[in-house]
């Protein structure tokens, strides 16, 4: 690789990094419950730097914060409804629960603040990512396009990332907003792969299907997680004690549960299906790993009382594991 070239890796390489630190503290953000330590967005009350303090807040803060956001939803309402949306716009305008304002919390309000400098901070890297892809353009186009695709990923997640606060944490957003994470990752590999010599795995004739449907099943045992997330939110907000939360989920946890055995099933047969072509190798061994350790902290959420810092830790595990398969996906050769 040329200077240039080696430098734009080792760029997408942080970035990608940084990206799966942001879902670390997104993930504390959520289990802590600090989404809404700061009720605007950008700023945080109203400020760059947020107070430490609630003598710092004009006495009505609750219904000044509470007035911004209704704002913001009735026009992302009309966006929704332009979109043919009608109920799920009708939803947002309805639900009155959405504008009640918390009481000011200094620790969730700097937890939040840290989120936002970190996403930030990526924000910056990823434009970094562009310009260099810019100059790179004539070496290799797609790195511009799969970078102009990055760059304007990360401008939407801002952006609904201000969604997601303005409807207080309204479950279908959070989980868009997981996803458009995912998408993020997913295109920062891709960069990171390409701009670096090829490194190819053998395959059988199979394998890289099986590993597309692991993929998605993945993905589904996310999709199905955000819903055991919000039966949890919809528990904790009935003041029950933490021990009884599982067993309030309900169906929700089943499911989720249940499923982790079609996920635990097809990842072995994946696994074998390495195993005969390419041995052991360090992305199939950390794939394994990280399948275990998703099953663990699961099974430790479930057992311990859903503790907060194995709630961040979960999450982080399956958006590497979804990482580790992409990354995989793009080695893989058919013999």
């Amino acid at each position: 690789m040329n200077t240039a070239t080696s430098r734009f890796h080792r760029l997408c390489l942080v970035t990608l990094v940084a990206v799966y630190f942001l879902i670390l503290v997104g993930g504390i953000v959520r289990s802590t419950g600090s989404g809404m330590g700061c009720p605007d967005w950008p700023k945080c009350f109203g400020a760059w730097v947020p107070p430490t303090s609630v003598e710092q807040l004009p006495a009505d803060y609750k219904e000044k914060f509470a007035q911004f956001r209704n704002k913001k939803n009735q026009k992302f309402a009309r966006y929704l409804k332009a979109f043919g949306f009608e109920s799920t716009a009708n939803a947002i305008l309805t639900d009155k629960s959405i504008l009640v304002e918390a009481d000011f919390n200094v620790v969730k309000t700097w937890i939040e603040y840290v989120n936002r400098v970190v996403g930030v901070i990526i924000g910056f890297l990823i434009v970094a990512v562009f310009v260099l892809s810019f100059s790179l353009r004539k070496e290799n186009k797609s790195w511009f396009w799969f970078a102009l695709a990055t760059l304007i990923t990360v401008i939407i997640q801002g952006w609904f990332g201000s969604i997601v606060v303005s409807t207080n944490l309204t479950a279908w957003t959070i989980t868009l907003h997981m996803m458009l994470a995912f998408v993020l990752v997913g295109l920062l590999i891709w960069l990171y792969e390409q701009s670096a010599p090829a490194k190819y795995l053998p395959a059988g004739k199979y394998t890289r299907l099986i590993l597309a449907l692991c993929t998605l099943l993945l993905i589904v045992q996310v999709l199905l997680g955000t819903e055991v997330r919000a039966a949890l939110d919809r528990v904790a907000d009935l003041m029950l004690p933490r021990e009884s939360w599982i067993s309030e989920a309900g169906k929700d946890f089943l499911i989720h549960r249940s499923f982790s055995w079609a996920v635990l099933l097809f990842h072995a047969v994946l696994v074998y299906r390495i195993y005969k072509t390419s041995r052991f190798n360090a992305l199939t061994v950390g794939l394994v790993l990280l399948i275990l350790l998703t099953l663990i902290t699961g099974i430790g959420m479930a057992y311990f009382a859903v503790p907060a810092f194995l709630q961040s830790i979960h999450l982080l595990v399956a958006t590497l594991t979804f990482g580790i398969q992409f990354l995989l996906f793009l080695r893989l050769k058919t013999n």
